[in-house]
């Protein structure tokens, strides 16, 4: 397990205004990102390889995660 420790938490632009939708990423410790949810500041961790994340965030730009609407 990565140690975040000292790891500095950004809050997506993209969460919910009214504190329904928190992401937060912390992309300041070497060789690893951390995503979790702001409202469960204590609560687990997802980690990712940087070049993950980043493959990750191109996918989401290009919609491949869309959902098919019926």
């Amino acid at each position: 397990m990565a140690d975040l420790t000292g790891a500095v938490w950004r809050k997506s632009t993209r969460s919910d205004t009214g504190g329904n939708s928190c992401v937060e990423v912390a992309k300041n410790v070497p060789g690893v990102v951390g995503v979790r949810d702001s409202k469960d500041r204590f609560g687990p961790v997802l980690t990712f390889d940087p070049d993950a994340w980043t493959r990750f965030l191109d996918g989401v730009k290009n919609g491949e995660f869309e959902l098919a609407s019926d």
